[in-house]
């Protein structure tokens, strides 16, 4: 079995992001970055298949040269193969979607896997939209997967509950976390994949069709109030009701 794994890198989830000089990203400087944490699931169902199955995995993220240091974590992980493609300035997930398709075709990939989400824009776009690029079903969330020759059977999570569903190879599928337990790659396995090959290409994706015009900082929140039942209290809260909240 044939596995393409895409991954993003993402800010880390203990970094404090600030809005840029720009107004239209984020400040960079000072900003940790590491490979989407729903990402790994993806990575490590990809090993696990291999594992059982045979075949190889084969990891694509679309960045600029930053972008190897999550390959290489993949790498590190156990992938066989890791591809960068170089990103334009501005890429939306649609110009994503079409670069990750366009490895797709070439690699012939039986099963494409990405993070259910990933957490900086958390769009839950790319599963269905590469799908869709090509014309394969596509199943979101899986948080259980097993594969009988070219057959799926997969549970996802839906609001309330879980869905069955069976569907066929090829498929493109997102993984949920508890769909594993990713491994932590060992000293050697990192120091081994810092010498490794990153098969690099350019994006040949169409213009971008969707663009960020303004980013901004949530508004700070309000210092909350604690008020009793003295009549005091009460008369207190209508006041700040009344000419605070504006409510009443």
């Amino acid at each position: 079995m044939n596995i393409l794994v895409g991954i993003s890198r993402v800010p880390d989830t203990a970094t404090k992001v600030m809005v840029g000089d720009d107004g239209r990203t984020i400040a960079s400087q000072g900003v940790k970055y590491i490979l989407n944490p729903y990402d790994e699931y993806a990575i490590e169902e990809g090993l696990q298949l291999k594992q059982k199955h045979g075949g190889s995995v084969t990891v694509v993220t679309v960045a600029d040269e930053a972008g190897k240091d999550i390959l290489r974590t993949a790498l590190a992980m156990g992938v066989d193969k890791a591809v960068l493609v170089r990103s334009k300035e501005e890429s939306d997930s649609f110009g994503v979607a079409a670069d990750i398709v366009a490895v797709a075709k070439d690699i012939a990939p039986d099963l494409i896997i990405f993070g259910r989400q990933s957490i900086d824009f958390d769009s839950f776009q790319m599963a269905p939209m590469v799908a869709e690029l090509l014309d394969w079903p596509s199943v979101s969330i899986v948080s259980t997967l097993s594969v009988d020759g070219t057959t799926l059977q997969l549970e996802r999570d839906v609001e309330g509950g879980k869905e069955t569903i069976t569907t066929t190879l090829p498929c493109v599928i997102s993984a949920q976390k508890g769909l594993n337990d990713p491994r932590y790659p060992k000293l050697p396995d990192i120091i081994k994949a810092k010498s490794k090959p990153i098969e690099e290409r350019e994006s040949t994706s169409e213009a971008t069709r969707v663009s960020v015009i303004a980013m901004e900082n949530p508004p700070a929140k309000n210092q909350g109030k604690v008020l009793g039942d003295s009549d005091t209290d009460i008369a207190e809260l209508v006041r700040l009701l009344h000419e605070e909240a504006k409510v009443i």
